[in-house]
């Protein structure tokens, strides 16, 4: 019987770890568009991976390791973002002195990464698993264990305040 579940979690770790390895780049991505910092971005993502290989026996049904791993790696960005951060004098110098961008007609231009930061976490989550990586809101849903009616009215929420700080273009 010991052998029994041995090879269960054995199986949950195999399949938690392929899934790793298969969207390294996508957790990697998401884990960026959160701190904007190559070397923050690839902490988050193994220390997402080491939690979620640790738990893997704890996955109580496989076919939604993917969302598990998913959502193990957003937990891991809120809790990365909820830390107090130590920068350097030319970080907060760079941060404090960041001009707005313009166009060549001289009017202004505004940045789409302070925007998205001006929205909670969960409605940037939306807008970045949405636009950014392309998921399904059904997707989203399962994710950030939430009601599809709840992604969306987070979803509509976020592009409203979107469109009224950067025009209907968006």
């Amino acid at each position: 019987m010991h052998i029994f579940f041995n090879k269960i979690e054995e199986a949950k770790r195999k399949i938690v770890e392929q899934i790793i390895l298969e969207k390294y780049n996508q957790y990697y991505r998401t884990a960026y568009s959160y701190v904007r910092n190559e070397a923050d971005a690839c902490d988050i993502v193994q220390n997402g991976a080491y939690r979620a290989l640790r738990g893997s026996n704890t996955l109580k049904k496989p076919e939604y390791a993917s969302t598990w791993v998913y959502r193990i790696m957003l937990n891991e960005c809120f809790r990365y973002m909820r830390q107090p951060q130590n920068i350097s004098y030319e970080q907060m110098q760079d941060e404090m002195g960041m001009e707005p961008f313009y166009t060549e007609d001289g009017s202004e231009k505004i940045d789409i990464r302070r925007v998205l930061d001006s929205l909670p976490e969960q409605d940037k989550a939306v807008i970045i698993l949405r636009f950014f990586e392309d998921m399904k809101l059904e997707e989203i849903a399962d994710i950030l264990e939430e009601n599809l009616s709840t992604v969306k009215s987070r979803l509509y929420r976020s592009i409203k305040k979107l469109r009224s700080v950067l025009g209907e273009d968006i």
